[in-house]
């Protein structure tokens, strides 16, 4: 079955389609999830939130404004995004295993491979060096783009522009 026929399907509530499209990209949604968490037990816990979030919200997707998987990543990158400024989740940083700062350091500069699971990592690594900093901040490390502004060391605007121009540099990529 193609993909527009699966998704299609999906957003009419077929249970089939949820379960191919889950074992599609559950693996991919768990590795962006992780990278902002970074905490496998609640990776896997917001993943299952954002499986369960999309089947009930199939219905505002739209094939016009991007691809599905596009669409899920965003609801996935959001709701990790929001676990980790929820009070609960501030709590249990509160004493962290130093274990967690060792794996921070090994992979500050390089993609987690469970992100790779759609082989996105070698287009990010064929942009410019300017491009992979941001794309890395954003959508793999979950930094909020004022965020990313202050870690950079550039403005807001500056940041907002090179998300904007990189991203649609990536997907000429991807699409070519």
């Amino acid at each position: 079955m193609d993909l527009e026929t699966l998704v299609e399907k999906f957003t009419q509530k077929d249970e089939k389609a949820f379960e191919q499209l889950y074992n599609m990209y559950s693996k991919s949604m768990h590795g962006v999830i992780f990278n902002i968490v970074r905490n496998n037990d609640i990776a896997e816990e917001v993943m299952q939130d954002v499986f369960i979030k999309a089947w009930y919200k199939s219905d505002t997707y739209s094939i016009s404004k991007g691809r599905f998987f596009t669409w899920l990543l965003n609801i996935a990158r959001n709701a990790a995004i929001d676990k980790t400024r929820s009070k609960n989740f501030k709590k249990t940083k509160q004493n962290l295993n130093s274990d967690l700062f060792v794996d921070i350091i090994e992979s500050n500069d390089s993609l987690d491979s469970k992100t790779d699971a759609i082989g996105i990592k070698k287009f990010v690594n064929k942009l410019a060096k300017k491009c992979k900093d941001v794309i890395d901040l954003l959508y793999f490390k979950g930094y909020t783009q004022t965020e990313a502004s202050e870690k950079l060391d550039m403005p807001i605007g500056t940041i907002k522009t090179r998300n904007r121009n990189c991203i649609k540099e990536l997907r000429s990529m991807v699409l070519s």
